[in-house]
């Protein structure tokens, strides 16, 4: 059996700004297709999509326990430029060898850069 993960759905009451965060800053490109209320965000470079779906009233933003993690091979590097569009990430730690560096999307969500994809290549 042939299975890959494809996709991730993330629920928020900001959609235009979670569309412009992760085109602005990370590439992804928005496919919207007639009469669906959730947009597609495509990976650059065949990487795994974004479904970004409204948020019902009563949930509350960045309370889900998980962290999208973006691989780059330089983190000082990407989030010098990262902060020149705007987006400032918290200290870069190092660990085993990569180096990561963590921020927030416009919903409150973790998201991380992360060289460990890197590491022994």
């Amino acid at each position: 059996m042939d299975v890959q993960l494809g996709r991730i759905v993330i629920y928020t009451k900001r959609l235009e700004e979670m569309v412009a965060f992760y085109c602005t800053h990370f590439g992804f490109s928005a496919l919207r297709l007639e009469g669906d209320r959730v947009v597609e965000l495509v990976a650059p470079e065949g990487g795994g999509n974004i479904l970004l779906h409204p948020m019902g009233a009563g949930r509350k933003e960045g309370q889900v326990l998980v962290k999208l993690v973006f691989d780059v091979e330089d983190v000082e590097g990407f989030c010098r430029a990262a902060e020149a569009r705007g987006l400032s990430f918290g200290a870069i730690h190092k660990a085993d060898g990569y180096s990561f560096a963590n921020a927030k999307d416009p919903a409150k969500n973790s998201i991380s850069v992360s060289s460990r994809a890197y590491v022994g290549q």
